[in-house]
């Protein structure tokens, strides 16, 4: 049987955390302010300090405020990186299952082709040259798993940064990091490593040429086939 009192303590909680957050939202509290000390907190609200306490941190989790010790809490601008890194748990929940594992594929196939277009539609020769010394490496990291995986990430991280925008960017860095595991045992069937690599040159060729149906072509042909050798791995695994 659940503890009443715990019940009443996170309606409390949650009570503060959802009028500080109003008044953060409202533009009554400002990224830089800092919040009334915990003390006054308390006779605001007229609850104990756990409450406050624990408000706090659900205001820190969902990134409207920054928690220092010794110092008052102060109200922080959120970034597209700590929202989308507050969503692992679900995350990891949903590739838990086949279907999320190809929901996410579906997900990363429809954002990364459209990468690929908008890079092919507004790449500088700057960003071309940093998208070839991302290629390059790849290519000279063939035979070093590891390595390989590491400057694969980093050469579609670079076609992400010509959009030049943050969310793309973030979200990006923890599509990479949720799918690892299938970037991990794609890489385990014989040749992988030179077939993404002549991949990632044709998705080079087509931005490089400012054509974007040629380049959405590259991309898709690409993670196709990976989902493709994913699920292909992973039932050998399972039969062996």
């Amino acid at each position: 049987m659940v503890d009443p009192l715990i019940i009443e303590r996170k309606k409390l909680f949650e009570h503060v955390a959802a009028h500080l957050e109003a008044q953060i939202l409202a533009g009554k509290l400002k990224p830089g302010d800092q919040l009334p000390p915990e003390r006054d907190l308390q006779m605001r609200f007229g609850v104990g300090r756990p409450a406050i306490r624990e408000a706090l941190i659900a205001l820190q989790k969902a990134g409207l405020v920054e928690l220092t010790n010794g110092a008052r809490a102060r109200v922080v601008m959120p970034t597209a990186t700590h929202i989308f890194t507050g969503m692992a748990p679900a995350v990891r929940q949903m590739l838990s299952t086949e279907e999320g594992q190809r929901h996410f594929q579906g997900a990363r196939l429809f954002f990364e082709v459209g990468l690929a277009r908008e890079a092919a539609r507004g790449a500088t020769r700057e960003d071309l040259d940093a998208l070839k010394a991302a290629l390059e490496a790849n290519g000279q990291a063939i035979g070093d798993r590891e390595r390989f995986t590491d400057t694969d990430i980093a050469f579609h991280f670079e076609i992400a940064r010509i959009a030049r925008n943050p969310v793309f960017l973030a979200l990006h860095d923890q599509m990479s990091e949720w799918l690892k595991e299938q970037r991990v045992v794609t890489l385990t069937a014989p040749g992988q490593e030179q077939t993404a690599y002549k991949a990632h040159c044709a998705i080079y060729e087509g931005i490089e040429a400012g054509d974007p149906n040629r380049a959405e072509a590259a991309m898709r042909a690409h993670l196709e086939q990976l989902a493709s050798v994913f699920w292909r791995q992973r039932g050998e695994g399972r039969n062996a």
